[in-house]
């Protein structure tokens, strides 16, 4: 008479997978019901796209080299910048979203479940992600339909640039988390988090980094952003990459690595 097997328990990996999903899910329910920020972050680099294109067009095309008659010249040097604008200003919800976690209690709760501890983290981070994503593809198709091409890019180069815009994002999300939990409330989190609008100012975004003051352009060209933006400049407009790419890639790392020490080691020593 055989002997009836024990029920196998879920391993740790999959309980892990399982929790996550499920916070990941939440997060993009509660994104869908509060719309609200999510469209006022993504204004922000839509208006920029169109004012710069529309209104001082004519003149930064002729700035940098696109004679003044024609606006493609700028149009195709601006929205490799504004895509990257456009991840900096999506994680500013993150970190909003974050602090309404800590401070309206629902952290708390979770810590008295039986749920995976660093689920909740991993489903604010890919959401935000995701999130970040979609928020590219909107403003690129804003680009598309106001006259950016890209006809020289290869599929193997389109997808080197999917890919740095997502560990980009992923980069300034897990950063994005830490501010969320060092943040009181909301309204400190979002002027905490406002550097990820303003570097891209800073940056080569919006004119080459050898136009700006001798003493600025080592501030410019060094910090996080620019180094994205040139390299996705090349990738998508064959552009010279130069150092710009494995600068961005050290910067993304860099990013990632701080802020997951930084939010796991806050989220978990949190008396909250």
């Amino acid at each position: 008479m055989s002997t009836p097997l024990a029920p196998t328990r879920p391993s740790r990996i999959s309980l892990a997978l399982r929790d996550s999903s499920t916070m990941l899910r939440r997060n993009l329910l509660h994104a869908r019901r509060y719309p609200s920020m999510t469209l006022n972050l993504l204004l922000t680099p839509v208006m920029l796209l169109l004012l710069f294109v529309y209104i001082f067009g004519d003149v930064m095309s002729a700035g940098i080299g696109g004679g003044g008659a024609d606006r493609s010249e700028y149009i195709a040097y601006i929205v490799p910048g504004l895509l990257l604008m456009t991840i900096g200003s999506t994680t500013i919800g993150t970190a909003v979203s974050v602090s309404n976690d800590m401070t309206e209690g629902i952290i708390a709760r979770f810590r008295t479940m039986a749920i995976h501890r660093g689920s909740v983290l991993v489903g604010h981070v890919v959401g935000s992600v995701l999130q970040c994503v979609m928020s590219v593809v909107l403003v690129g198709a804003v680009g598309v339909a106001i006259g950016f091409r890209s006809t020289d890019a290869t599929v193997l180069e389109w997808l080197a640039a999917f890919g740095l815009l997502v560990i980009f994002a992923m980069a300034l999300t897990w950063v994005a988390v830490g501010m969320g939990l060092v943040s009181p409330n909301a309204e400190a989190a979002s002027n905490n988090a406002m550097p990820m609008i303003l570097l891209p100012l800073l940056s080569s975004a919006f004119i080459p980094v050898d136009t700006m003051p001798g003493w600025f352009q080592p501030i410019a060209e060094y910090q996080p952003f620019t180094p994205a933006i040139e390299t996705l400049r090349g990738l998508l407009l064959g552009t010279e990459i130069g150092h710009n790419g494995w600068l961005a890639v050290v910067w993304c790392l860099g990013l990632a690595v701080l802020g997951y020490f930084w939010s796991t080691s806050k989220f978990n020593n949190d008396p909250k």
